[in-house]
């Protein structure tokens, strides 16, 4: 089997199972998604929606974020994980915020990147949800499910997942593929137990062929 027709059999798989595609992250604009995805970070979405709608009546701008301090930004955020490191990365975020960017959200990853506490990832996630940019964001489901099905091979770290995936998936599907992959990993293929009795990709998956 070639790795096109694994990567086309599972994007149309995704897309009829699949339509339309969205964060489970609850947000209502680029400054929210962004405090949210920065909170996510080895955190549940579900904890993490648990949690911002306080932090976001208190703080309902940029501006606003940027002059708590951060430990009023703690008592907000400290039942997710590491709270402490991102407290003081919410407040230095919005601080340059509103220094640098005038209390806007950039628009593209090398901006997104000079913000503390935002790496790759969360740079990826908001440039695909917010504009529907081809970026790939990788967190552990996706770098799990592109291994187990064999969209990937061999793939030692996250960028290395990013690369061989945006190589054979067509730009205007990467946002959706994205989400295609997370919600595959978190509710089907699932890290201890995956559920390949509910999956319509035994025909094209390696691992399942290689452990059945």
């Amino acid at each position: 089997m070639t790795t096109k027709h694994r990567f086309d059999t599972c994007l149309a798989y995704w897309a009829d199972a699949m339509p339309a595609p969205a964060s489970e992250l609850q947000y209502v604009n680029p400054y929210q998604l962004l405090v949210a995805v920065m909170l996510s970070a080895q955190c549940t979405d579900k904890r993490v929606n648990m949690v911002t709608p306080a932090l976001f009546a208190a703080y309902p701008t940029v501006n606003a974020l940027a002059q708590a301090s951060v430990e009023e930004i703690f008592a907000y955020v400290r039942s997710v994980s590491y709270p402490n490191a991102k407290a003081a990365h919410l407040k230095a975020m919005a601080e340059r915020l509103v220094s640098v960017y005038h209390g806007e959200v950039p628009d593209n990853i090398d901006e997104l990147q000079t913000l503390p506490g935002v790496g790759r990832k969360t740079a990826n996630v908001v440039c695909a949800v917010i504009w529907q940019q081809p970026t790939m964001a990788v967190d552990t489901h996706i770098f799990r499910v592109a291994e187990r099905i064999g969209l990937t091979t061999n793939s030692k770290s996250p960028l290395q997942t990013e690369k061989q995936l945006v190589k054979y998936i067509p730009e205007n599907l990467i946002p959706k593929a994205h989400h295609w992959l997370l919600l595959h990993g978190r509710y089907i293929c699932q890290a201890r137990k995956p559920k390949c009795a509910e999956c319509g990709l035994q025909d094209v998956c390696r691992w399942y062929k290689q452990n059945r």
